[in-house]
């Protein structure tokens, strides 16, 4: 299973995708409390549920790991966790997913500057106060301290193509998969 990491913006979920699309690694699907963005799908980009569901989702130990997020809940539950997988998450997340001790999980964390995060939540239309807030929460909880020992850091500048940074993941991946 490959484990993204990142902070907003970072390019985890246009990888997820292109690696689904290229190399049919599938991208569990999350649960979360937030409202759909235009464009997504219930079930596809991620299960919509309400919070008192997800709080019964919590009582019934259905997930791996939980978190609040941006006043939103988001986890991922433990029928989604399979070899050629991917996930996206934060670092208690990742902490979460390390604990499993699993040898068929490989971690990445993907760094990308405050600048060109800050320009690519623009370009995807996140408002401003919004991506201010994303960018201060970010500096904090994706300090170096506070990220859990990934396997791999990817840098993800705004100069690099996402699907050069997939196709690097994913030649990783298979080279030490079991």
């Amino acid at each position: 299973m490959i484990v993204l990491a990142g902070a907003s913006a970072s390019g985890k979920t246009e990888v997820a995708k292109l690696l689904a699309k290229k190399y049919g690694i599938t991208k569990i699907v999350t649960t979360t409390t937030r409202p759909m963005r235009k464009g997504e799908v219930n079930g596809v980009d991620y299960f919509f549920v309400t919070p008192q569901r997800f709080e019964e989702m919590i009582r019934e130990d259905k997930f791996v790991e939980y978190t609040l997020f941006n006043g939103y809940m988001y986890g991922s539950t433990k029928d989604q966790i399979a070899r050629d997988k991917c996930v996206v998450i934060d670092p208690a997340g990742l902490r979460s997913y390390i604990a499993l001790k699993d040898d068929s999980i490989v971690t990445f964390y993907l760094e990308a500057d405050e600048e060109t995060r800050y320009q690519r939540m623009l370009s995807r239309g996140d408002e401003i106060d919004k991506i201010k807030s994303r960018i201060a929460h970010d500096r904090e909880a994706f300090k170096k301290e506070n990220i859990a020992k990934v396997d791999y850091i990817i840098k993800n500048s705004s100069d690099d193509v996402l699907e050069d940074v997939c196709d690097h993941i994913y030649k990783i991946y298979i080279s030490i998969k079991k």
